[in-house]
């Protein structure tokens, strides 16, 4: 049988727990289906009513089957969830950056990946064009330039690399500095190919990690 981590409404994870507990803790209010919850084993945080065995809530049942109240001044396992999931609205903020995030960083490693490949298409050209020529200052001039294009779409390339990681780690709440990382890069110019729509980008995933409440969930 699985079990399962959850995230409550203090922002502090719970578990692991049963099937059965689950059920018992949807019954009894303290987990909803907008809850957050981490099957044992995976790494993909889900809502519980993303989970087959909880997608339809949990009644309690009549007579004998509903749950006993807790005696008398006994505290819950743990806080209460409210009706509108904090964890959930929070975590939802950072799905839309985080695309945005992958594309434009996939977006500058085909870009980087293309521009590498002509300037190497054209400096092959320009050797050949040059091979009887006798003026080694015009060969020194396009050894440094070609090699020193080459150089800043390398680092443009590797921008697109953080960039896209960082969306990736953004969506799955992990590595707050990556992410951190990442849309600052997508808002510099020789770091990013697109850096027009990087800017707006990289100050939306930004905003969105600067929230208390969103960045007390990373992991």
């Amino acid at each position: 049988m699985p079990t399962y981590r959850i995230i409550g409404a203090d922002g502090k994870e719970y578990g692991p727990i049963s099937v059965d507990q689950m059920r018992q803790w949807v019954t009894e209010g303290r987990v909803n289906m907008q809850t957050r919850v981490l099957v044992e084993g995976t790494t993909d945080w889900k809502t519980v009513a993303d989970l087959p065995e909880f997608a339809k809530p949990v009644t309690p049942a009549p007579g004998f089957g509903a749950p006993l109240p807790p005696p008398p001044g006994s505290q819950p396992a743990f806080p209460t969830m409210p009706t509108t999931p904090a964890y959930g609205s929070a975590a939802d903020q950072v799905n839309g950056p985080g695309i945005a995030l992958i594309i434009l960083g996939a977006i500058n490693i085909i870009l980087s990946l293309g521009r590498m490949a002509l300037t190497l298409a054209g400096l092959g050209m320009s050797t050949m064009s040059n091979t009887n020529t006798s003026n080694e200052m015009e060969k020194a001039a396009l050894a440094f330039f070609g090699t020193f294009g080459m150089a800043l779409l390398a680092v443009g390339l590797i921008g697109g690399l953080v960039i896209l990681f960082g969306g990736i780690k953004m969506r799955n709440l992990q590595n707050y500095g990556l992410c951190m990382t990442a849309s600052i890069l997508a808002m510099i110019p020789c770091l990013s190919c697109c850096f027009l729509i990087g800017i707006p980008i990289g100050i939306w995933a930004l905003v969105v990690l600067s929230k208390p409440e969103v960045k007390n969930l990373f992991r």
